[in-house]
């Protein structure tokens, strides 16, 4: 995966983040520069962290695979797994009050045996940690009629924090 990526794109935002958001991998764009979600979906989530009082530099936000999956694929098991510590690491040295999993692939990382669909906006429990499973911006992208969802669910992160 490396071999194909451009860039390491590790995660930014506030060491100090009562929030982390965590997606799945970096995009074409993320990819391009380095920086977390800033493709159409970082725009949307810009503009959802704008709808509950934040911004960027309010929160921090990774993903669970560092590099672009080739050809844009869904990380392989053996990938989560491989960039895991670094994900935990990064978890333990912001030691975040959420934990906001953006999408199944973020959320089965922390949670294997949930469905999204099912725990979306709901609060869960992993490790003593506050987990907060939420669709990925992109599902608002694809699917218009998700965006309200994900406007509704994004305002428990204004309750928790």
């Amino acid at each position: 995966m490396a071999q194909t990526a451009k860039h390491l794109v590790f995660g930014e935002g506030s060491p100090d983040a009562e929030v982390i958001f965590i997606g799945e991998a970096p995009g074409r764009k993320e990819d391009e520069t380095g920086l977390p979600f800033i493709g159409a979906a970082g725009k949307l989530l810009s503009e959802l962290l704008a709808y509950i009082g934040l911004n960027r530099k309010d929160v921090y936000i990774t993903s669970i695979v560092k590099y672009r999956p080739p050809n844009n694929r869904d990380p392989k098991p053996e990938e989560k797994e491989a960039f895991w510590p670094y994900l935990q690491a990064q978890i333990e040295a912001i030691g975040p009050k959420i934990i906001v999993t953006l999408g199944r692939h973020g959320t089965n990382c922390f949670l294997p045996e949930v469905k999204i669909s099912q725990v979306h906006g709901q609060v869960q429990t992993w490790q003593g940690r506050t987990i907060l499973p939420l669709y990925h911006p992109a599902a608002a992208l694809y699917n218009a009629g998700m965006r309200q969802t994900i406007f509704d669910d994004f305002e428990v992160i204004k309750k928790l924090i």
